[in-house]
């Protein structure tokens, strides 16, 4: 059985390996470890080591011999990119996630964190959402081949536990934003969706910007400081086989969303409401209580302020948010 991360050693002087840690959650992962004076990371970008390929996961893990493995790298994007290439998004999280849990496995890495998605509860799902309901039902639709393939990675985890004795964290945050998030039309998600469409009409004087939806359907978000925060803390104290929520505990109809962003960035034309396109699952938000009783995990984040923050950003990094980077999470 393999052993657990060194406990002679402090937290800061474990040796951590970040799959995806050069994206948007994973440069917030980075933020976090180091301000628990974690030095020894390693984060290789996709074209150093790609993780499709299960020789250079193997490779690269065992070279490393970390004390944990947390693996953020996902083919990720909006409602858009999930309808457009729905077996590639399948396939390669899928890859992803089984070549570094089989690489960890067989480099007997003390402890595997996995980070999944809330894309894999069944579309219909009592509000908010318990982690023993994961199991109830199929995934909305058009998230179904990303969230089952996540969801894969739990099963994986378990099976390998049951077997071999290997440790890990299966975590599902709910919907991320904030600064470093992804503004390219092609793969964003909501928020920087909205703000990027605020900001351009604002600045061309549009008299009205279009939404993809009806705004009904309510979503929960969580900054990504927090979320990294969540992954960290679960990284140092916490092992199971338990799938664990990470939320912010504030849900939001869509519409609410886009009237807080269009004041924010003092857009003054019209939101035309696109129903021909989906909003995608009715509802979502989760129960967190799993990962405030097992790792003390509490998002600390007013919405408002994340809000701003990711404004700031975007602003001040318009050619970097705007590129279609779709790798890292």
């Amino acid at each position: 059985m393999p052993p657990k991360p060194n406990a002679s050693k402090d937290f800061s002087q474990q040796r951590i390996f970040l799959t995806g840690g050069n994206g948007f959650l994973g440069q917030a992962v980075q933020a976090a470890l180091a301000r628990r004076g974690v030095a020894d990371v390693t984060a290789p970008t996709s074209s150093e080591v790609d993780f499709l390929d299960r020789h250079q996961a193997e490779t690269a893990i065992a070279d490393n011999a970390p004390d944990i493995v947390i693996h953020l790298a996902a083919r990720v994007g909006g409602i858009g990119a999930n309808l457009a290439a729905p077996a590639q998004l399948y396939l390669d999280n899928l890859l992803l996630g089984t070549n570094v849990i089989e690489a960890c496995r067989l480099a007997d890495v003390p402890k595997t964190v996995v980070v999944g998605t809330i894309c894999s509860y069944p579309k219909h799902t009592a509000v908010p959402f318990s982690e023993n309901a994961l199991w109830t039902g199929y995934p909305e639709h058009s998230n179904a081949p990303y969230g089952i393939a996540k969801l894969a990675q739990l099963v994986h985890l378990q099976a390998n536990h049951a077997q071999y004795g290997q440790r890990s964290a299966y975590l599902m945050p709910t919907n991320l934003y904030g600064p470093g998030d992804k503004f390219h039309p092609d793969v964003s998600h909501v928020i920087p969706a909205l703000i990027r469409k605020c900001v351009r009409g604002k600045e061309s004087n549009a008299p009205s910007i279009t939404v993809w939806g009806s705004g009904t359907a309510s979503r929960e978000f969580l900054y990504v400081d927090d979320a990294a925060e969540g992954i960290v803390m679960a990284a140092e104290r916490w092992d199971g086989s338990l799938p664990v929520n990470l939320g912010a505990n504030r849900e939001m109809l869509i519409k609410e969303v886009v009237e807080l962003i269009v004041n924010l960035t003092n857009y003054k034309g019209q939101i035309r409401w696109d129903t021909t396109r989906p909003d995608g699952q009715p509802r979502r938000a989760v129960d967190a209580t799993r990962a405030r009783d097992l790792f003390g995990f509490v998002a600390q984040t007013d919405f408002n302020d994340g809000l701003g923050a990711t404004l700031d950003w975007y602003l001040a990094n318009r050619q970097r948010a705007e590129m279609r980077g779709h790798w890292d999470r």
